[in-house]
């Protein structure tokens, strides 16, 4: 199944905060448990060195990143006055939680399988996320909210539209774990962004914050996964390293598109509804959690939604 989306902007009579003012955000209480106790250490691409380390390290970051968007999100929920928004941060903190909690087993797993440096990345993001909480003014660290959920939104997107990209994660319990995360980065993908824009968020910390944080994210996820790479017996094999990497250069995860979309941000009339997921998000929720969706039998209580 390639389910695609165009790229739409709200129209003259729709506001983006009323073009996402029906969007649901259930918080869907769920368990990879069971589904990822036979994972192999590289699971991606049948076997492929560099796309395993990628998708490990990036769940390293995800655990503590997800506390400091709810922190920074929560830090202004008494300030925001439109009973659509507060019902949509209550929904982006319940999702948001639940993908710190099975991200962080996913990690324990990681570790168990031999990823070294996975549980210390988890530990240096808590503290350095952390820190910024306490010495960043409180605006500044929701401007870095609003930048990373455009990232996760993105990637998010590519995930669900792209075939391709669906592969190359190889192992059915890893795919459905991203996929689920995606589902919901793409379901409250513009939250913190509403919040940061009506507590008055000035334009310029927006687009500058996004300026920071863009090659400085691709920078370090570049360095740990190289650093994660050279951990890693099986790199030294012949011909092992090289294959990986032809593989990668041609992987949807670092394409040209990516980076445009990630790019758009700094828009002066931007809003992550510009990019419609609609029909994308129904089309999911309906492959995943439908009457005979393909994980709806590891929901572990009912759903709540926003």
């Amino acid at each position: 199944m390639n389910v695609t989306t165009t790229a739409t902007a709200p129209t003259a009579a729709e506001s983006p905060s009323q073009a996402s003012s029906d969007r649901r955000i259930p918080t869907r209480r769920i368990s990879f448990a069971d589904p990822l106790a036979d994972l192999p250490k590289h699971f991606a691409a049948h076997g492929d060195l560099i796309l395993s380390h990628l998708a490990a390290n990036l769940s390293s970051v995800f655990p503590d990143g997800e506390d400091f968007f709810v922190r920074s999100v929560r830090y202004y929920r008494d300030q925001i006055d439109d009973p659509i928004l507060k019902r949509q941060v209550a929904g982006f903190i319940g999702q948001e939680a639940m993908h710190g909690r099975e991200h962080r087993a996913l990690n324990d797993r990681f570790e168990e399988l031999g990823y070294r440096g996975i549980k210390r990345s988890e530990r240096m993001t808590r503290r350095a996320l952390e820190f910024r909480t306490k010495a960043a003014p409180a605006i500044s660290n929701l401007a870095a909210t609003a930048a990373l959920e455009h990232f996760t939104a993105t990637l998010a997107e590519m995930l669900l539209g792209d075939e391709r990209a669906r592969g190359e994660f190889g192992h059915p319990g890893v795919e459905h774990l991203f996929l689920w995360h995606a589902l919901e980065e793409a379901e409250h993908k513009a939250v913190a962004f509403d919040v940061y824009r009506a507590v008055g968020g000035s334009e310029r910390l927006r687009v500058w914050t996004m300026k920071i944080i863009r090659p400085g994210f691709a920078v370090m996820m570049a360095l740990q996964v190289l650093v994660s790479v050279l951990m890693d017996r099986e790199a030294y094999r012949r011909g092992v390293l090289r294959k990986s990497w032809r593989n990668l250069r041609s992987s949807p995860v670092v394409s040209k598109g990516i980076w445009r979309q990630l790019k758009d941000y700094d828009r002066p009339d931007f809003h992550p509804d510009d990019h419609d997921t609609s029909e994308l998000l129904q089309a999911w929720r309906e492959r995943l959690f439908g009457d005979s969706g393909e994980i709806t039998d590891l929901l572990v209580a009912p759903t709540s939604a926003a």
